[in-house]
């Protein structure tokens, strides 16, 4: 087996925490972050739902969904 890592191109994305330079590789332990730091940011932000989605749920008294079904 053949490592191919010097010829293969580098592939770099932004942080999505800090939107820096962050290298797309098996040797980056954090991609796609740049940094544990940025990573971490990221787990403290998802853990705390900061990254939850507004629910269109109906109010209690309503049947969600089909009526029809239930």
């Amino acid at each position: 087996m053949t490592d191919n890592s010097a010829t293969t191109p580098k592939k770099w994305v932004a942080c999505p925490t800090c939107k820096g330079k962050s290298l797309y590789a098996p040797s980056n332990a954090y991609r796609p972050f740049c940094s544990e730091r940025c990573k971490n940011i990221d787990f403290g932000a998802w853990a705390s739902a900061s990254f939850s989605l507004p629910a269109d749920a109906p109010p209690d008294d309503q049947v969600f969904g089909d009526a029809r079904l239930q």
